[in-house]
């Protein structure tokens, strides 16, 4: 095999053990095998135009034209020519796809399902740009080192978005394809030398010899560059979530296998979108229950809790069921409960994943793409489905439990215990403490439930507030508690946390309080009744509403044990204030404007961490640091040339300790300082210096090409003069005024300049290259260095040996 075809194959290799770093992204992975076949065809075509020989851009083009035409006959061939050339509707189609792929990888959770064509041609895709770099790079133009970068890039990506704890395999498969493309290019290099020496070992235990250079070259290099990617990374801040992360949206597709979801936190802004004006319909609904205070429509079941806010887990999804649903987890047969039916219409501007529902429901007719969750009962949109102007019917339970039975509910199952029940290590240990000192003298689960709730909405002198600041993080909770301001996220989620840390298995539920009677029959609910509230597991019943938030929604009845059937009075609760009411997530289109944002805070987009997160504490200082400096990197980095100018003309014009030297050698450092920054000068405007001309011939190319005029013209002459005084004269007579003189070159050659030459001159600097340049030397001082400290790993073999 040659030295090229050999390249070939490695870059083939490297490319596609990178890729295994998606691998866990995705289920089923039977697409890498897509992948490495059709890479393996655009490898083998710039192979081919490699031998024919063409120029390299032109092996570049053909490789990506190749490219081109296999993603056309894979995801567009009705949308091309034959099937095979690509047309406009076939850009138009991968737009299409790009779009969706980039739509569902917001929407799913890891692993995606593969039958999203999107993410496929993401994956499939990204494998042959990532293969057409690094074979450009390491076959094509021979330089197999800076292939690597898009290889980190790839896995970075990766490794950005996976959980578990693999990652550190899928890093190791990359770096072994990376370091074997190195040592490929090493063998490689060493055949334009002449064979690859090898023989009989020079001793017994010996391996055979051979030329070490470059492959110890490409061991150092492949060392320094995993170091860097080992390194690199414990210095940035910590990036919570991603385009797969549990807080992104996430949807299964069809055919009863599922897939997993992941949904998005309903809530949006809620401080600010509390005190709004105007209140906005969201849903009318049409119902045969004949108590709509309970008819809460409930969106999504926030059961993860970090210790920061509540999230929704990851769920497998499947097919919306025909039918009834299955009963709730938990409800028996012995809890009185009536069937209703209700037909609700979304506003034409609201556009919600989730389909709000009455819970629980038995079962629910409505059309468009939309799939199951069977853990929280709820339905979400697929590709893209919402509630825009949508009308469904939904069947649900009314559950109608006594305080006995809620009393007598034995213990829950360990699974179910050991879910719901799960707090973090960083949770105060003032949440535990006051859910103790108030359900003191609780006898059971339920009244331990009722305490907490009478706690937060009657006894402990909490107030709902809207504008409160209580911040996010492990003290957020301890805040509230301690202030006892908050609204309706506030209450729900600490009475969740405080009765997980009784034993009792909790969540919050998220979506709207009961709505208000119109005329007509229907019930309006709006952008004001948009609610949270924790629900409390009992075995035998199920999930359960409790309402500890004042001034919103209605107590249950089976709250009040004296009083069956009956709800608090009013005058035992503080006095309502309709003016603070929280508004629901609205996903709204894309052309929801700022003022629609101010007003409403129901666009489309926003999901912002709902409850403890209106004041964060804020990231850690190290992360703080770690963002700054990369915001000031990328803000300087621009200005780099610019500021190394700025600093070479200070030091050479009379900034530096040399010029300020009165010596002859000072004087003859403070010549050769300005005629460097004249021809550096002139360099920045176009005129790159020639190191070959005398001062003379090359002050006389500067006139010329700078067309300067005869005050600048004899400034340049005057500089050079004193420039061959300094290097030809045994004793250089003193000269003064050249950093004036150098000043009106630089004003000359300004003059003559372009408007375009002169911003040229001024933001891109063309002489700041020997910054690099000086690098260069330096690095290359460094390693003669090293290797004179390291003289066995230079010393020649003794070929006698070998032959």
């Amino acid at each position: 095999m040659s030295g090229r075809a050999r390249m070939a194959l490695c870059a083939w290799a490297a490319t596609l053990m990178a890729s295994c770093a998606l691998l866990p992204l995705v289920d089923p992975a039977t697409w890498i095998i897509q992948a490495a076949f059709l890479l393996a065809v655009q490898c083998g075509v710039g192979a081919a135009v490699r031998r024919v020989p063409l120029a390299r851009p032109l092996t570049v083009v053909a490789e990506a034209l190749t490219a081109l035409v296999l993603l056309t006959l894979v995801f567009a061939r009705e949308q091309s020519f034959a099937g095979l050339v690509p047309g406009p509707d076939t850009f138009r189609h991968f737009a299409e796809l790009l779009q969706q792929g980039g739509d569902d990888i917001a929407r799913y959770a890891i692993p995606a399902p593969l039958e999203s064509d999107g993410i496929r041609l993401m994956l499939v895709g990204g494998v042959l740009v990532i293969g057409l770099l690094v074979d450009t790079l390491a076959v094509t133009f021979r330089s197999a080192a800076p292939a690597g970068l898009p290889l980190l890039a790839l896995y970075s990506v990766a490794a950005g978005l996976s959980e578990g704890g693999t990652d550190w395999l899928w890093f190791l498969v990359a770096a072994a394809g990376y370091l074997m493309l190195l040592l490929a290019e090493g063998r490689e290099r060493l055949s334009q030398w002449g064979r690859v020496f090898g023989g009989a070992p020079r001793s017994p235990g010996a391996e055979p010899a051979r030329a070490l250079a470059p492959v110890r070259t490409g061991r150092r290099i492949g060392a320094v560059a995993l170091g860097i990617a080992l390194v690199v990374p414990l210095a940035l801040p910590a990036m919570n979530g991603g385009l797969l992360d549990g807080t992104g949206g996430g949807v299964g597709s069809g055919g009863g296998g599922g897939g997993t979801i992941s949904a998005v936190n309903p809530l949006v802004s809620l401080r600010d979108s509390l005190n709004v004006d105007e209140d906005r319909q969201v849903l009318s609904i049409r119902t045969e229950s004949s108590d709509i205070s309970n008819l809460y429509l409930r969106i999504v079941s926030l059961d993860d809790f970090d210790g920061t806010t509540w999230k929704p887990s990851k769920r497998k999804i499947t097919a919306v069921p025909d039918g009834a649903f299955p009963t709730p987890a938990g409800l028996g047969p012995d809890v009185e409960r009536t069937q209703t039916r209700s037909t609700i219409s979304a506003a034409d501007w609201y556009a919600q994943d989730w389909l709000p529902m009455p819970y629980p429901p038995s079962g629910v007719d409505v059309t468009g793409a939309w799939r199951y969750e069977p853990v929280g009962m709820t339905l979400v949109g697929d590709h893209g489905q919402n509630t825009r102007g949508l009308t469904y019917d939904v069947t649900s339970l009314e559950v109608r439990p006594t305080a006995e039975q809620l009393a007598a509910a034995p213990r829950p199952s360990t699974a179910m215990i050991r879910e719901y029940t799960e707090l973090p290590d960083s949770l105060p240990a003032i949440v535990s403490d006051t859910a103790r000192e108030v359900t003191a003298g609780a006898t059971d689960a339920y009244d331990q439930a009722v305490q907490l709730q009478e706690y937060f909405a009657i006894t402990g002198g909490f107030e709902y507030d809207t504008e409160v600041q209580v911040g996010s993080g492990s003290q957020a909770i301890a805040r509230f508690l301690r202030d006892k301001q908050g609204f309706c996220v506030h209450f729900s989620f600490a009475m969740a946390a405080m009765a997980r840390s009784l034993g009792i298995p909790a969540r919050v539920a998220v979506g709207f309080a009961p709505g208000s009677p119109q005329a007509d029959g229907s019930v309006a609910v709006g952008l004001r009744d948009a609610h949270a509230w924790p629900e409390l597991y009992f075995e035998g019943i199920g999930w359960t509403r409790f309402e500890p938030t004042p001034n919103r929604g209605s107590m249950p009845s089976y709250t009040v044990p004296d009083s069956p059937g009956t709800t608090l009075p009013d005058a035992a609760r503080p006095s309502q204030d309709t003016s603070e009411a929280p508004a629901a997530s609205a996903s709204a289109d894309e052309s929801c404007t700022a003022q629609d944002r101010k007003e409403l805070g129901a666009c489309a987009s926003e999901s912002p961490q709902a409850a403890l997160a209106a004041d964060d504490d804020g990231p850690k200082w190290y992360a703080l640091l770690a963002w700054a400096l990369a915001v000031l990197l990328v803000l300087v980095a621009p200005l780099a040339p610019l500021l190394w100018r700025t600093r070479q003309r200070s030091l050479r014009l009379g900034g530096g300790a040399r010029a300020r030297g009165r010596g002859p050698a000072d004087a003859a450092a403070r010549t050769l300082a300005a005629w460097q920054e004249l021809t550096d000068t002139a360099w920045d405007y176009g005129i790159a210096p020639q190191e070959s001309q005398t001062p003379r011939k090359a002050a006389d190319r500067v006139v010329r090409l700078g067309r300067l005029d005869a005050t600048a013209a004899a400034a340049v002459h005057r500089v050079a003069d004193a420039v061959e005084q300094v290097l030809y004269a045994p004793r250089p007579r003193p000269v003064t005024g050249l950093t004036e003189d150098v000043l009106r070159v630089a004003a000359g050659l300004r003059a003559s300049a372009a408007r375009g030459g002169r911003l040229r001159a001024r933001l891109a600097p063309r002489s700041a290259v020997r910054v690099t340049w000086a690098a260069s030397a330096r690095w290359a001082a460094l390693s003669r260095r090293v290797s004179a400290a390291r003289p066995a790993l230079r010393r020649p073999r003794d070929r006698s040996a070998e032959s």
